[in-house]
């Protein structure tokens, strides 16, 4: 039987996340905001990028706690830590962004590789549900593959890496608002979640 159907009827953690679809459109567009913004600044200092950044992984973590806390089901603890981890590793850039750029750039890569892996543990748990997996699934490997490299490259070139990462977060943001759209699609084709 499929995952996303009880005998009962729909899913409740999936009927519950379909619900509350635009706190994942808040989280796409909070990256694609952040990812322009690092693009066009192309001056854009350490110091900047990590508070810029900072404020970017306080917000994502909040809309993901947010996302995970009104969830429903024992699924939604992925969101849950990958909104963690987001506030933690961005009040740790916001307010200590003089530290040396290789630690912020191993706490971007950290928080990429973290927030991929449990992404990827999402759509795996969801990957019977008719909405979204997919899309949060390539999002988790982006998100992993980010982090790997940022890990196995620490020294590249700080611009290199800074459009690496507002690339990243574009293309983050919209798989983001893609899951969410596919989550509203299937909410309003179950009229009675309304």
């Amino acid at each position: 039987m499929n995952q996303a159907i009880s005998s009962k009827g729909l899913h409740p953690a999936l009927t519950s996340l379909a619900a509350h679809w635009g706190w994942l459109v808040a989280r796409g567009m909070a990256a694609i905001l952040f990812g322009f913004l690092a693009f066009s600044m192309p001056g854009l200092t350490v110091l900047t990028l990590a508070i810029m950044w900072g404020a970017y992984a306080i917000v994502d973590g909040a809309f993901a706690l947010i996302y995970g806390a009104r969830g429903g089901g024992t699924r939604r603890w992925t969101y849950i830590v990958v909104g963690l981890i987001g506030v933690i590793a961005g009040l740790v850039a916001f307010f200590w962004p003089g530290e040396t750029a290789v630690i912020l750039v191993m706490i971007i890569g950290f928080w990429a590789l973290a927030t991929g892996i449990f992404e990827i543990i999402y759509a795996i748990q969801y990957r019977h549900a008719i909405a979204h997996p997919w899309a949060v699934g390539i999002s988790g490997l982006l998100s992993a593959a980010v982090g790997f490299f940022i890990f196995a490259f620490p020294g590249a070139g700080a611009l290199s890496l800074i459009w690496m990462i507002a690339a990243y977060a574009i293309a983050y943001g919209f798989l983001m608002i893609v899951a969410a759209l596919q989550l509203r699609r299937w909410r309003n084709a179950h009229p009675a979640l309304r």
